[in-house]
């Protein structure tokens, strides 16, 4: 049975658009993206792992649409968002004549999402962008927003632009194809959520642990439409990340970036390292006062249930805390943290001292 469809709208102004939640719906890519902006020219970008079914099922139904189709496929993994693979994708746009008028379609996860989106936000000067989203971590986070852009050696996602898509169709049932390590990345973002912004959907997530992991279509419709309203209403206050709201977002995060860089990019999976990363930051919100153990502890059970990492991985803690220094919430030198005050709801901390910091690094429990 298909499970109903859910649309959340991003309200942006003249740059708000649509988000279409369901099941089994991957041949509205051709309509929704018709129905929003005339197209006659697609450069569809996706990796090697989803080519087959899902980027052949979005093309199939764009050329139904009448659209031109031109298909680039990259290597799939984190090592891939990089300049040199931008410089890569610059170039095969110019060879298949990309105008201004073209539009590029991602299709695959996040680093699909954000290296597409940072082609369309670059080639021309921007051309329009529309995602069609194929991890849970894409469709529950990095698909909704315009972030867009690539790593550095020494940085995660340090060079970028903001690109808000034209749309973006999320088919819950292309989930059942991504292997159970990357589909449990995502559901760190998803706890992520709750922590921050709603009790009511960790309450929820607490209570449906076996339909997550059974991939169930029903649930996963109802938590990534939660999620993705959830960031929609924190990208209309804050688009560009320039009044502080927006960095809510990053609880864990700036734990969880070290993580992944140090790791070896691919190596310690975003979501696995966010789910870390939060685990260390609600310790740190202990040691300042700000909560007691007892909503880490439901943090770190709900983790556990979901097959999520809960330990520091063989890592040096001056090496992490050194690579903290580049996370874009540092100002004036000093370290900046999104804490919990309670569930659902964060602030940012200025001026944490490192030693507070080292010591959230490792559980005492």
């Amino acid at each position: 049975m298909t499970t109903p469809t859910q649309t959340v709208h991003v309200n942006l102004a003249e740059r708000s658009y649509d988000i279409e939640i369901g099941s089994e719906n991957i041949d509205r890519a051709g309509p929704l993206l018709t129905g929003v902006g005339k197209v006659s020219h697609v450069v569809l970008i996706t990796d090697e792992n989803v080519q087959q079914p899902h980027a052949v099922g979005v093309a199939k139904s764009l050329v139904n649409a009448s659209i031109e189709v031109d298909v680039l496929a990259i290597e799939p993994g984190e090592p891939n968002k990089s300049v040199d693979m931008a410089a890569a994708l610059w170039e095969g746009l110019l060879e298949l004549g990309t105008d201004r008028k073209s539009v590029v379609v991602a299709v695959g996860g996040g680093v699909v999402g954000d290296l597409a989106g940072f082609i369309a936000a670059t080639f021309a000067r921007g051309i329009r962008f529309f995602q069609v989203p194929t991890s849970l971590l894409a469709q529950v986070d990095s698909s909704v927003g315009g972030k867009v852009g690539v790593n550095l050696p020494g940085a995660k996602n340090m060079v970028g632009a903001f690109l808000q898509p034209m749309g973006v169709l999320i088919d819950t049932t292309t989930l059942r194809t991504l292997d159970a390590r990357q589909y449990r990345s995502g559901l760190g973002e998803v706890v992520k959520y709750g922590v921050i912004l709603d009790a009511d959907l960790f309450d929820y997530l607490e209570t449906n642990v076996t339909g997550l992991l059974a991939r169930d279509d029903a649930v996963l419709t109802e938590v990534i439409a939660r999620c993705c309203r959830l960031k929609a209403d924190v990208v209309e206050q804050d688009e560009r990340e320039e009044t502080g709201v927006r960095a809510v977002l990053n609880y864990g995060h700036t734990f969880a970036h070290p993580l992944e860089t140090l790791g070896g990019y691919g190596e310690i999976l975003h979501g696995e390292a966010v789910a870390i990363g939060m685990l260390c930051a609600s310790r740190l919100a202990e040691r300042l006062g700000r909560i007691d153990a007892a909503l880490t502890d439901r943090q770190h059970k709900l983790f556990s249930a979901l097959g999520l990492p809960v330990d520091l991985p063989d890592l040096d803690p001056d090496e992490i805390l050194r690579a903290m220094t580049h996370d874009k919430k540092v100002e004036h030198g000093k370290l900046r943290f999104v804490l919990p005050s309670r569930m659902g709801h964060v602030e940012l901390v200025a001026d944490v001292d490192p030693e507070d910091v080292r010591a959230a690094l490792f559980s005492p429990r």
